[in-house]
């Protein structure tokens, strides 16, 4: 049996190697929890996982995502929004 997966399979897929890669890179020190990188891989990557319901809708997981990309963008202008107010170096 061979596996066949849709696009929005593909983009679910993605969406979790971001989500796991930005974790792994702030476990190792890489990045910062703060830090504009992390923030859009968690957007993106939930996005993507968003997507890939698409297939096969679950209540729980569209949720969860939801909320992850919520919380990234809240995040992201949290970040844009305390940079400008610092003053240029």
């Amino acid at each position: 049996m061979a596996l066949e997966l849709a696009w929005y399979d593909w983009v679910g897929i993605a969406g979790t190697l971001a989500v796991l890669v930005a974790f792994f890179l702030l476990q190792a020190g890489k990045l910062s929890g703060t830090g504009i990188v992390y923030q859009l891989l968690n957007l993106f990557g939930s996005g993507g996982v968003l997507v890939s319901l698409l297939g096969k809708f679950n209540v729980s997981v569209f949720v969860l995502e939801a909320v992850w990309m919520a919380i990234s963008a809240y995040g992201i202008m949290r970040t844009l929004k305390l940079r400008s107010a610092q003053p240029p170096r």
